[in-house]
């Protein structure tokens, strides 16, 4: 760690800093994990991340399009690509460089949305929603009206450390309201330019979806950054699905761990789905596992990422390189009899 690291920590403690001393602290843990000391780094992140960092600032009674988010104390698990630039942002946000305005893109379940709530911690802010439902509005020149007022709203925030959330903001950019009024669709998108154009900078902006290539290009460019969460490789889902179950068994009394037929049953997919859908596979298999069985959920995972088949293909199993054990644990036939019917075949 370099000297200046430290002078900086006890300055900005001393000044009551806590964004510029919560932001030194993710850069040295980046430098940790640079030079490959992992578990240091992540003790550091976990840390600053911690509900003990976070102090509510107000109730929000009055606001009438912003609704405050609960935090979910969840760990979240990034690829390195991704994380990296997420720890720029709060860098970012933290120096106060000027930059406010993020646009996070990919595909559901790439953790766009958990994401916020984790650069909402580390930066020790509230989160404000925005529901775009209450927008919208179908009588003509309502929805724009509304937008004009939302930014009002943001812009004149008396409250210390926000972040505004624009969660899936296709909602709003693609026009859920009539597809046929170009004219209205118009005037949205142009009330919604200027808003974002408007910002004092007093708020942390930060916009999520799933359909990038279809926002208007002109609104990508009102973000400082668009980061893309598609950045996810094969051994990045694995390692992160791998740590979700871990997390998960830790609250079963009855399972008993097997990472390696767990990554057997992975990299035997086509394709692996993101972890926002890895997570609820493992969840709510783990959670209705026979009690009885220690490996039961990783049948049931088998049979939730294969598409439940009615019945297993023994053979398939064996040309993917699965053991007689873990086919007989995949389909609960004995393992006598797996090898008698692998001997038929």
């Amino acid at each position: 760690m370099k000297k200046q690291s430290i002078v900086n920590l006890v300055r900005y403690h001393v000044e009551k800093n806590d964004e510029a001393f919560v932001s030194e602290v993710a850069d040295i843990a980046r430098e940790f994990d640079l030079a490959g000391d992992e578990t240091i780094a992540r003790y550091l992140m976990e840390l600053i991340a911690s509900p003990s960092f976070y102090v509510p600032q107000a109730d929000y009674r009055n606001l009438r399009f912003l609704r405050k988010v609960e935090y979910s104390q969840n760990p979240l698990y990034l690829p390195g690509g991704i994380e990296e630039d997420v720890l720029g942002v709060a860098r970012a946000v933290g120096s106060k460089s000027g930059l406010s305005k993020f646009l996070f893109y990919g595909a559901p379940g790439t953790g766009k949305t958990e994401t916020v709530a984790q650069i909402a911690r580390i930066l020790n802010r509230d989160i404000l929603s925005v529901p775009f439902e209450q927008l919208v509005d179908s009588r003509l020149g309502e929805t724009a009206k509304n937008v004009s007022l939302l930014f009002d709203e943001i812009n004149h925030l008396s409250y210390g450390k926000v972040l505004i959330m624009l969660d899936e903001i296709d909602a709003l950019a693609l026009d859920r309201i009539n597809q046929n009024d170009v004219r209205e669709m118009g005037r949205v998108t142009s009330t919604f330019l200027k808003g974002l154009d408007s910002l004092s900078g007093a708020a942390v902006v930060i916009a999520t979806t799933n359909l990038y290539d279809q926002l208007d290009k002109a609104l990508i460019r009102r973000f400082d950054a668009a980061i893309s969460f598609n950045r996810y490789s094969r051994e990045d889902l694995v390692e992160i699905a791998d740590s979700l179950l871990k997390s998960e068994l830790k609250k079963s009394t009855s399972s008993r761990q097997d990472s390696r037929l767990f990554k057997k049953i992975l990299n035997a997919l086509q394709t692996i789905p993101f972890p926002g859908d890895l997570k609820q596979v493992i969840k709510t298999s783990v959670a209705f596992s026979d009690e009885s069985n220690e490996y039961d959920y990783l049948r049931k995972i088998y049979l939730s990422l294969n598409g439940n088949p009615e019945v297993i293909d023994i053979q398939k199993l064996k040309e993917s390189g699965f053991t007689t054990r873990e086919i007989e644990i995949l389909t609960r036939i004995p393992k006598s009899s797996v090898s008698r019917k692998l001997r038929m075949k």
